[in-house]
């Protein structure tokens, strides 16, 4: 580890991470239109966001900053791929790993594993997915930050683990023992008539002010216990492509596979930019798994 990462892992042990993401959240929700304008015009300077991308494109379409981060983009710009049995990236961002699991046993980075048992908040959970395959993406400040469903599925169970909120960038993830299961996260559980079933674990981070689920609403950062729902008598089915949620700022999103259920495509590669409905997998049609 670098002198300059072992700073910024130990800055990030000693602040109070929890409030500064409410602080944070309250001031990316104001409605008072100079604040609101110039957090949004600091936002596409530094972090280069290309607005012409948005399907609004003027600054006064925005209520507040949160409105603006969540934006939507041009239908246009996401075409959905339309292969039955393919699988799509739910985000734009980076891929920062994918395969296979060993038995239990996730990649975080090279030299760096962590535990599905603690990733998706038990072994009754995590047992479904032993061997199974794994992507994680990371999605920067300057993406695109609704989250999709990756393929058709029906929810059947959403679990809210409360944790720490370490910043997910490149220097804490491969420095950082265990940083996507310590991270507060979201564990959505669905099932498809083709696939089996999956996992979508929305994980939080350093000022993400919030995850927002379309079935559930907002999950604040800093909630404080396990909330764990049963959705399995709702039908709250989704189609590939339809929005199932989104964050509050730039994190991470891990979707998980039973074994011997998806094929990765062969040319994804670490670090690779993939978008919102491009094809990342192919399924192989599974029938009561």
């Amino acid at each position: 580890m670098s002198h300059k990462t072992n700073i910024f892992v130990a800055i990030q042990r000693l602040l109070p991470k929890h409030w500064l993401s409410r602080q944070i959240g309250r001031i990316a929700q104001s409605h008072c239109v100079p604040l609101k304008n110039l957090l949004i015009k600091l936002a596409i300077r530094f972090f280069k966001i290309d607005l012409a991308d948005a399907a609004r494109t003027e600054l006064a379409d925005y209520r507040n900053f949160n409105d603006f981060f969540t934006r939507e983009l041009k239908s246009s710009l996401r075409p959905v791929d339309d292969n039955l049995n393919s699988i799509i990236s739910p985000v734009d961002g980076a891929i920062t790993q994918f395969g296979i699991a060993r038995g239990d046993i996730l990649l975080q980075a090279k030299g760096m594993t962590y535990s599905m048992t603690q990733l998706l908040g038990g072994h009754d959970l995590s047992k479904k997915y032993s061997d199974g395959s794994y992507i994680t993406i990371y999605l920067s400040p300057s993406d695109y930050h609704r989250v999709h469903a990756p393929c058709d599925g029906k929810l059947l169970r959403s679990k809210y683990i409360p944790g720490e909120l370490f910043s997910v960038n490149d220097s804490t993830n491969i420095n950082m023992q265990d940083l996507l299961s310590r991270n507060e996260r979201l564990v959505c559980e669905f099932e498809s008539s083709k696939m089996g079933r999956f996992c979508i674990v929305f994980v939080g981070a350093m000022l993400v002010a919030g995850i927002e689920t379309v079935w559930g609403g907002e999950e604040p950062a800093g909630s404080g216990f396990v909330r764990d729902l049963n959705y399995k008598r709702r039908d709250l089915t989704y189609s590939k492509g339809d929005e199932i949620g989104r964050f509050k700022f730039g994190s991470t999103v891990i979707l998980c596979f039973q074994k011997g259920v998806c094929s990765w495509i062969e040319d994804l590669e670490l670090s690779n930019k993939i978008i919102f409905g491009q094809r990342i997998g192919i399924g192989r049609v599974s029938h009561g798994r």
